[in-house]
């Protein structure tokens, strides 16, 4: 018994960025993307779970190692070694995919909240974005984020729902590893969704920035600001990036199989607000009086919650890609007085967002077309991770082997194919 203890603890020591990031991967627009897609199309898209999960680690993997050996994060290395017009356009592509993303969450936790308190839905998204801001500037991330983890238990309910509905399982294990595509602008619309939303920028500048905060915790840099590290430095970095991946993937493939089951093989194909999304968790409280309310609750319990780890994350990888690129201080160790520019960034960024949501666009809708960007602009951000992370000048001898290459790579052309699909069936 001392013994498993003595391995849960070592194991719990090394989970940080990765689990962290793996959970915010998950976020409003996540929950959205993968209702809408097990709504509208049920069983079709649920192999992307499990056909994403190498990819997604290969490339969170070769962004976290980056941020690690280098002790940059990734618009400071691009500085460093590339042309400013790469780096102005990088810059520029995370600054806009994020603020979309901020101001569809900011929503859609309005939407949710809204679902259990009759408060009126331009309060809530002020109540939101003012609280995150100050627990962003004011607060330690790392204090708030080990708070806003108990949070995201609340996304286990959508696999004890799977295991509570009762499931065709032939048919749902052959959808899970047989590949089902359409060549149409709808299917292709979506997918680009998922994969947007699954692989998504703002993660990969979040991690790398995050390894060199705990390098800076745990006084690894040494003198010249770069980091002392070890090959068990990296086997630890890898387990965290798997583990927070592995979770995020069986997130995603129990939402995606939830609403299919619940909802769209009883005829509800489309998911047009916060309410009709709850509905998918009814089954998992069906035995209690108000089944509908208590779905509502869950359903925002883990909107909120995942919205407010998340939205943090997005508005500080805009930061941190903002202030590396114009060498100003950056970091959230820092206080504001410290770090003008970068709380400068996020209040920014957060509050655009804020005022995206008055602009009239359905919140739950909001979510889907900003997963649908993050796919068209995680395109060419992974290129560049690419030739990084597999630069011998720039990474030395924990540059990418060969099997991180190929997934990063593939990551790089499955993303393409799907976003150039899209536009070509756009009619």
């Amino acid at each position: 018994m001392e013994k498993i203890k003595q391995k849960v603890n070592k194991l719990l020591k090394v989970l940080g960025p990765g689990v962290i990031t793996g959970a915010a991967d998950d976020d409003p627009s996540g929950i959205a993307t993968y209702s809408q897609t097990g709504a509208q199309f049920g069983y079709g898209q649920l192999w992307t779970a499990v056909f994403m999960l190498p990819f997604q680690m290969g490339v969170q993997e070769a962004s976290a190692r980056i941020g690690a050996v280098t002790g940059k994060g990734i618009a400071a290395v691009i500085k460093q070694h590339y042309s400013k017009k790469i780096l102005y356009a990088v810059v520029l592509l995370v600054l806009v995919a994020n603020t979309i993303n901020i101001g569809a969450d900011i929503g859609a936790m309005a939407a949710a909240a809204a679902l259990i308190v009759p408060v009126n839905f331009v309060i809530l998204t002020l109540v939101f974005t003012v609280s995150m801001l100050l627990l962003e500037i004011f607060t330690s991330y790392k204090v708030y984020s080990k708070i806003l983890k108990w949070l995201c238990f609340s996304l286990f309910a959508y696999p004890v729902t799977v295991f509570i509905v009762s499931q065709p399982w032939v048919t749902l294990l052959k959808a899970t590893f047989i590949p089902h595509i359409e060549l149409n602008f709808q299917f292709l619309f979506i997918i680009t969704a998922v994969l947007g939303t699954t692989i998504s920028p703002y993660m990969f500048f979040w991690q790398a920035s995050e390894e060199n905060e705990e390098e800076r915790s745990s006084h690894l840099l040494v003198k010249g600001g770069y980091p002392h590290i070890s090959t068990q430095f990296i086997r630890n970095l890898r387990i965290d990036n798997f583990i927070g991946m592995l979770f995020s993937e069986v997130g995603t493939w129990s939402i995606i199989v939830v609403t299919a089951t619940v909802l769209n093989a009883h005829g509800f194909t489309d998911i047009k607000s916060a309410a009709d999304a709850a509905k998918a968790l009814e089954p998992l409280v069906s035995s209690f009086p108000n089944a509908g309310y208590l779905a509502k609750v869950l359903f925002a319990v883990g909107v909120i919650g995942l919205g407010l780890l998340s939205v943090p994350v997005l508005a500080g990888s805009a930061a941190y890609a903002f202030t590396e690129a114009f060498n100003l201080n950056e970091g959230l160790d820092l206080k504001f007085k410290k770090a003008h520019g970068f709380y400068g960034i996020i209040i920014i960024a957060t509050l655009i967002g804020l005022l995206i949501n008055f602009i009239g666009i359905n919140p739950i809708k909001a979510l889907v077309f900003a997963a649908v960007i993050n796919g068209v602009v995680a395109v060419p951000l992974i290129f560049i991770i690419a030739l990084i992370a597999g630069n011998k000048k720039i990474m030395g001898d924990y540059k990418s082997g060969w099997i991180s290459n190929l997934l990063v790579w593939i990551t790089f052309l499955g993303m393409g194919a799907a976003a150039i699909g899209m536009f070509l069936t756009f009619r």
